[in-house]
């Protein structure tokens, strides 16, 4: 672990006082309220939203204004009591490893029940800009050791029963050739066979996130089942529709049904972030991706297996409204 590893609370040296126990973040009336529609979804049902550190929520989520940083060290305790929320994203592992003992930090602030979708370092999935720009660099790229010792354990050891997917995210690329398919599934495949097999009575699973259509091909689908690994379907303007990367993909009957909601198609990350925030209000509803994920979570629950739903505050442009919009939704399915 590298020395300057920032802490997932904000930086180590931080001397600003710490908010007193009244000044911590606590639930919104409002999300108070939502308690009688959680009670119409099954406990295998995992929504949440990927991350919770935003100050627009106020009256959403939180019952009065508060800082970035103080949500991200604070809010979290907030956060898992309310009644939508199961599951969380932890995207910054995704820029740099993280230690046990921030993880277990994390473990200790949510009520049994609750799983956190954990992102994988992604300099074990590809060569990020330190390693590309430097030759003398050696790659750790698909390399297992690696992903096992900085990103793997200390998850499930710092996390324990409250590991939920341990999702490992390929950036947007470009697999139109299909000898560059091919070597990039050789090379997963190694890869996949090579990492820790998982306790089979824990609740962590490994789950992939890929953002090209061209690798939306059942030889993927076929080779994630393989080894046991969990497709992450996401909505994003680089993939085909949920619909579409169900059916392609075959998903394993046996394994929980992964999906979030990132970015609607229409609009590049930065412009939807410039476009929504603060995220405080429902700007462009998606419904056929609301549809989606309620039809096939609903599936999923029906047959027995878990769902997770995360969803990200440039999907619609407030991630807690759109949580709600697809628990109505799938409320509804579950009812009929």
């Amino acid at each position: 672990m590298p020395e300057d590893t920032p802490s997932l609370f904000g930086p180590e040296g931080d001397q600003s006082p710490r908010p007193s126990r009244r000044a911590r973040p606590s639930l919104s009336p409002r999300a108070r309220e939502l308690s009688s529609l959680a009670s119409k979804l099954p406990r295998g049902l995992h929504l949440g939203t990927s991350s919770w550190s935003f100050p627009g929520w106020r009256g959403l989520v939180w019952d009065a204004e508060a800082s970035e940083t103080t949500l991200s060290r604070e809010g979290l305790r907030a956060y898992g009591t309310h009644p939508l929320f199961r599951t969380v994203g932890i995207d910054k592992t995704y820029y740099r490893p993280a230690p046990r003992a921030e993880f277990e930090r994390l473990a200790s602030q949510v009520p049994d029940g609750f799983r956190f979708l954990t992102k994988m370092w992604r300099g074990a999935m590809e060569d990020d800009a330190r390693t590309s720009s430097n030759a003398n660099t050696p790659s750790t790229a698909l390399d297992a050791r690696v992903a096992t010792i900085d990103c793997i354990l200390p998850a499930i050891e710092g996390l324990g029963r409250k590991a939920g997917p341990l999702l490992f995210q390929f950036s947007p690329s470009n697999y139109a050739n299909p000898r560059a398919r091919a070597n990039f599934f050789q090379r997963l495949d190694a890869f996949l066979g090579a990492l820790p097999t998982l306790d089979a009575n824990g609740s962590a699973f490994y789950a992939i996130e890929v953002r090209d259509r061209n690798l939306v091909e059942a030889e993927f689908g076929e080779l994630l089942a393989r080894h046991r690994v969990t497709p992450c379907l996401t909505v994003h303007p680089s993939m085909p529709t949920l619909r579409e990367q169900s059916q392609v993909l075959a998903l394993d009957p046996m394994r929980p049904l992964v999906m979030r909601w990132m970015l609607r198609g229409n609009l590049a990350y930065s412009e939807a972030k410039d476009l929504y925030a603060p995220f405080d209000k429902l700007v462009e509803a998606d419904d056929p991706s609301r549809d989606d994920l309620a039809m096939l979570a609903a599936a999923a629950l029906q047959a027995g297996l878990g769902a997770w739903i995360v969803v990200n505050n440039k999907a619609e442009g407030c991630a807690p409204l759109s949580v709600e919009r697809v628990a109505r939704c799938l409320a509804a399915r579950l009812e009929k």
